[in-house]
């Protein structure tokens, strides 16, 4: 019985709103097409009003006798200040004069004064007529001007041309909308004025076919065919439109406008919705009163909630022990980020051991000559090796103080760090397998400072290990190119970019344990204890492939009043 009457309530209610549909959506198109003609006339009366009020402007001008005394004299020293208050009261464009060769000698666009226009057609036009001559001429740029231009005479005698654009494009640009394309074609069916700059000097067919199928003219398209001279039907799509088109009582223009339906359906829509929801509150009391016999089932729903009461107790004391678990996680991994750089410092020990080696040797022998120069009492030459040696006992002690500065925990003081210093500094810890692996190094660093608020260790532990993926990556290259970039702009970047293999697997690349090396050559943490440092830092680390092969890392950092807050 309730099921029946439920089926009988949905169909009168889909009866209703279908109905209700086709009724709505035939009046609301009428209402659509009255205001898009409506429109259309006062875009019509607009041109016409403009083009009018500046066609008389050139007889006026002509008729001036300070512009015929200006000619007659050929003084034009105070002719373009006239010429710009003229403009100014009359709202034109701009207005030119010129002499009788053509050539601009006043504008009130100072930057034409020179100009040659013997050969345009408003020039030659104006001197084969006494009266007003107008031409729509294209641009360079696909534009059309529009111009009124009358030749000026003193007593029969040419002395120049007078020359006022009307600006018509403003008016284009109030035509603009997001419902409709409006365009304005000249007796021979090319576009002179539309909302549309491409469709300008274009036929109709020519400007539709021209944009792509996804843009407004799509709506275009689809009104070319029958469908848009016939009233639409009451499921039309959105992207329907109605095309409309009107005379210009002036040389045979012709004013077109394609308005979409866009409107109508979200007006139908919105009557609908309205009338759904009326039938759904209609049918929500109906279930309100049904649900009344369902409260003897409360009982049973009492015990279920006693139930979830406790497994939400359980539930919290698992939250607990799972917060203990990350506080536990936080230290291991900053154990972790700690054993990185040990490993790496255990990894360049090997290189370091053999960059000692050879200012050892070198100071044997520097030794052995000084003792043969000091015997032969040349002391001078003596005192130069003791120098020699001097020197590579200062670069050695530089490679431990390195290393032993590299050792050390970072503290969490953030000072001001030279992002070039941190650079050289790493650079300096990663010499011996720069060296040993024959990297080019091209560096592109600013003269100035370029200084961040960082922990000074942190953030060379990051610079050596992009360092050290970058040479892993470059193993099997036969060049091996390693591109350093510092820049300042918004922020600090720092740009490691190798002639490698690339990288295979963008998403899971910060992702703890996960490498692409051969076991025993790494664990896959180097990258996620970068990341996560430089997030501490208030920045962070991107990755990405570059077009030439390899990969691109950067390290983006706020610069130092920005840096404070970030780190807080």
């Amino acid at each position: 019985m309730m099921r029946g009457l439920l089926v009988l309530f949905l169909i009168v209610a889909g009866g209703v709103v279908w109905v209700s549909n086709i009724w709505l959506t035939d009046r609301f198109t009428e209402t659509t097409r009255n205001r898009a003609e409506l429109r259309l006339a006062l875009y019509s009366g607009s041109i016409i009003s403009e083009l009018q009020r500046n066609s008389v402007v050139p007889l006026l001008l002509s008729r001036d006798p300070t512009l015929v005394r200006a000619l007659s004299v050929a003084d034009f020293s105070t002719t373009s200040q006239r010429l710009i208050s003229y403009r100014e009261e009359i709202g034109a464009a701009s207005i030119v004069l010129l002499n009788r060769d053509g050539r601009v000698v006043a504008a009130t666009d100072r930057h034409e004064i020179g100009e040659l226009y013997r050969n345009q057609p408003f020039f030659v036009d104006a001197l084969r007529t006494n009266d007003t001559v107008f031409n729509a001429t294209e641009l360079d740029t696909g534009a059309f001007d529009f111009t009124f231009s009358r030749r000026i005479d003193d007593d029969q005698l040419l002395l120049g041309v007078i020359l006022v654009r009307v600006d018509l494009g403003r008016l284009a640009d109030r035509w603009r909308g997001t419902s409709e394309a409006v365009f304005v074609a000249s007796s021979e069916g090319r576009i002179i004025l539309s909302t549309e700059p491409r469709w300008r000097g274009r036929s109709e067919e020519e400007a539709i076919a021209l944009e792509p199928p996804d843009s407004a003219i799509e709506r275009a398209i689809e009104a070319a065919g029958d469908w848009a001279f016939a009233n639409p039907g009451p499921y039309f799509s959105g992207d329907s439109t109605l095309r409309l088109e009107s005379r210009i009582p002036f040389r045979g223009w012709m004013l077109v406008s394609y308005t979409a339906y866009g409107s109508v359906r979200e007006r139908v829509n919105g009557v609908l919705a309205l009338e759904i929801m009326g039938f759904a509150l209609f049918l929500a009391a109906a279930f309100y009163l049904l649900s009344r016999r369902a409260r003897l089932q409360s009982v049973v729903l009492q015990r279920e909630s006693a139930e979830l009461r406790r497994l939400n107790d359980r539930l919290q004391r698992e939250i607990a022990e799972r917060q203990k678990v990350e506080r536990n996680l936080e230290e291991a991994e900053q154990s972790l980020a700690q054993s990185s750089k040990l490993a790496a410092l255990g990894e360049m020990s090997a290189a370091v051991s053999h960059e000692l080696n050879q200012p050892l040797a070198a100071m044997k022998t520097y030794l052995a000559g000084a003792k043969l120069l000091l015997q032969r009492r040349r002391t001078e030459e003596a005192l130069s090796s003791f120098q020699r040696i001097d020197d590579l006992i200062e670069r050695m002690g530089a490679i431990t103080r390195q290393l032993k500065s590299y050792a050390r925990k970072g503290g969490e003081a953030f000072q001001l760090v030279d992002m070039r210093d941190a650079l050289a500094s790493a650079l300096t810890m990663m010499e011996p397998q720069l060296r040993q692996m024959t990297v080019e190094i091209t560096q592109s660093l600013p003269r100035e400072p370029v200084m961040v608020m960082a922990d000074r260790l942190r953030l060379e532990q990051v610079i050596i290990n992009l360092l050290r993926n970058a040479l892993d990556a470059m193993k099997g290259e036969e060049r091996r190119e390693l591109d350093l970039i510092v820049a300042e702009g918004d922020e600090v970047v720092l740009t490691v970019r190798d002639n490698g293999r690339g990288i295979d697997d963008l998403d899971a690349l910060f992702e703890p344990f996960y490498t692409t090396k051969k076991p025993g050559d790494g664990v896959g943490l180097g990258l996620a204890i970068s990341s996560g440092i430089v997030k501490d830092l208030g920045g962070r680390l991107t990755a990405r492939n570059s077009s030439r092969g390899g990969a691109v890392f950067e390290v983006r950092l706020p610069k130092p009043d920005q840096g404070s807050a970030a780190a807080e």
